[in-house]
């Protein structure tokens, strides 16, 4: 969900990590959701992707899963 977001803001993987303030490696797994990100991270992930409260429950419950 994350990365179908970024591409329809037409944001390159590189141009999101450099906007977290994080590294590009740090970024993909966000973006691959391999990693949860921390809160500050995940606010501005929030704020970059304008996304909603329904999509920030479906993201948490996805990496929710997938790291159970």
């Amino acid at each position: 969900m994350i990365k179908e977001k970024r591409n329809y803001k037409h944001y390159t993987q590189e141009q999101m990590a450099e906007k977290l303030g994080i590294s590009l490696r740090q970024y993909v797994r966000i973006d691959n959701e391999q990693a949860f990100p921390r809160r500050d991270i995940l606010k501005r992930l929030i704020i970059e992707l304008d996304l909603t409260n329904e999509e920030i429950g479906k993201y948490i419950k996805s990496l929710t899963e997938h790291t159970a």
